[in-house]
């Protein structure tokens, strides 16, 4: 019988790293999805040591590069016919406005764009019992949602990095919440963990103000592997098997209200995706 198949984006860094090392040690078939496979290809040989399971492989994405998820995509189709877990971990904040090549935000791009079309992309792969874990925020109630500068430049006015980085996580939440509801019949859950405050390459202190803000929330930052614990409860426990649709927290659902739930936008932010990544469907 084969193994369970897991895919993790961002696989080689932070709280990806510890989402391996746990799926890993759990005996799947881990697929390392990432930007820098040269980078990614040593940190994958150190977990074969590590844990024993020879099974774990690198193969590249650009979630800022739709072709490149479509590439993706296709490579592991055309070796597998199953996918138990996919993990949309991997995230940005970018500290300046760069458009891709698809015309988005990079920001916006890599937090929500990419990880909806790979999703879309593995669906047919995914069956009952099949898990999707989307990595969210404690911030996505402060985003906003404006079409079409959301996609654009990541909200309506000039670039502002944080701003830009709540809208996403509003966005991937959204997904989330709306994606199970239409996976439900078919027995595939879909749920989103907020990791906290978690010290990662994605913490960059460049601007003035951010030595303060370092200092203010330096006590109450998380290791990589403590805010990867709520995602890796979700990819893993039995009890978590029939769970979607929720926004988990410290390992606990936290309540969402229904303005979130059942958010004003929801339907035309699915719309407005679905038309931008409709290319790369095909």
């Amino acid at each position: 019988m084969d193994k369970k198949l897991a895919i993790i984006t961002g696989a080689d860094t932070g709280m990806g790293l510890e989402e391996t090392r746990a799926m890993a040690q759990a005996g799947y078939h881990v697929i390392m999805a990432c930007y820098c496979p040269i980078n990614a290809e040593p940190v994958c040989q150190q977990f074969i040591h590590e844990t024993g399971n020879t099974d774990i492989e690198v193969i590249g994405i650009d979630l800022a590069n739709l072709a490149s998820v479509r590439t993706f995509a296709d490579k592991v189709k055309s070796r597998f016919n199953h996918l138990d877990r996919l993990m949309n971990n991997a995230g940005t904040i970018e500290t300046g406005l760069h458009i891709t090549v698809d015309g988005l935000e990079r920001t916006v791009s890599v937090n929500y764009v990419g990880p909806y079309l790979l999703t879309r992309l593995l669906l047919p792969l995914m069956s009952r019992g099949s898990r999707i874990v989307n990595m969210s925020s404690l911030v996505f109630p402060w985003g906003s949602l404006s079409f079409p500068d959301f996609f654009r430049r990541g909200r309506k006015g000039s670039f502002w990095r944080i701003p830009i980085y709540d809208n996403t996580k509003l966005a991937i939440t959204l997904f989330t919440f709306d994606l199970a509801e239409r996976l439900r019949p078919q027995g595939i859950t879909v749920n989103a963990a907020d990791p906290g405050i978690v010290s990662t390459n994605i913490i960059r202190m460049q601007m003035f103000f951010d030595p303060i803000t370092d200092l203010c929330f330096r006590p109450f930052i998380r290791t990589p592997r403590q805010g990867a614990d709520t995602a890796i409860h979700l990819l893993l426990d039995e009890d978590k098997a029939t769970q979607t649709g929720t926004f988990n927290r410290s390992n606990h659902i936290y309540p969402v209200r229904t303005k979130f739930t059942q958010h004003a936008k929801m339907q035309q932010l699915w719309q407005e995706t679905e038309a931008i990544v409709k290319p790369f469907l095909g």
